[in-house]
């Protein structure tokens, strides 16, 4: 059974996106079989890893409106093992869409629950947001990951985020857990990352993850070339940083790398 997690920050700008991408890559690079749900409006990740959003005419909007099967909805993509189900900007409606609907919070639930046979992961790109969307993801989630930039107000807005968590696992997902705390665009060279990383490790110590993802002039360029940065430079930083999170991933949950 496979395991969905959901990547998840309201700020923008914090690196979700390439998290949910290169990480995807990067599980996919070590043979697991993953499956990246685009439920951000902006459709960057699916831009990101090389398809044309201009050309979507089936994903997630058509996937949280249950009009197509998930099945019908997923699209291969040139990086091995990663399959997508992609986003458009008409995902903008669907929050005011489903707003009068039974069970609104459940549908991309419903609507994936099949794939878990299908893949050992199933990753979710959220808008930066902690709309319908966002609570879709998390309620169809078994656990979230948190980026957080090593920036000026990288703590502002995290205990609204926790609060909706709690939220949420109180009311419509008691099983969601949280993977853990991603720190991103780190840079060793200014006081303020590390005082980032220092505040971050010390109020939520477990919960962050080993592997800090470093400021890469690769990563930033990848995505403008449709592109992992695992496709797009195998061997630069940022390649080396998502693959060492994503062994971390597979060691916490006990799986062979």
């Amino acid at each position: 059974m496979g395991k969905i997690i959901a990547i998840a920050n309201q700020k923008g700008g914090v690196g979700k996106t390439t998290t949910t991408v290169n990480l995807a890559a990067s599980l996919g690079v070590l043979e697991k079989k993953v499956l990246l749900i685009d439920a951000d409006p902006q459709a960057n990740a699916t831009s990101g890893l090389g398809i044309n959003v201009d050309e979507i005419q089936i994903g997630t909007y058509q996937l949280m409106e249950h009009t197509k099967t998930a099945g019908e909805t997923i699209i291969t993509t040139s990086s091995p093992n990663v399959d997508l189900i992609p986003a458009h900007i008409d995902l903008v409606a669907i929050e005011i869409e489903l707003v009068d609907k039974d069970e609104r919070e459940y549908m991309m639930k419903k609507a994936i629950g099949d794939l878990r046979a299908l893949y050992d992961y199933i990753l979710i790109d959220c808008a930066p947001s902690l709309g319908l969307l966002t609570l879709n993801a998390l309620t169809a989630a078994d656990s979230v990951i948190i980026p957080i930039q090593c920036e000026y107000f990288a703590l502002e807005g995290l205990g609204k985020l926790l609060n909706t968590i709690k939220s949420v696992q109180r009311i419509h997902n008691p099983e969601l857990d949280i993977e853990g705390m991603l720190l991103t665009m780190y840079d060793s060279r200014l006081r303020l990352s590390n005082q980032v990383v220092e505040e971050v490790k010390k109020h939520f110590s477990d919960m962050v993850f080993d592997t800090i993802i470093q400021r890469n002039v690769r990563l930033g360029e990848a995505p403008s070339y449709g592109e992992s940065i695992i496709k797009y430079d195998a061997s630069s930083k940022g390649a080396t940083n998502y693959l060492n999170m994503a062994n971390e991933l597979l060691k916490k949950n006990r799986e062979k790398v």
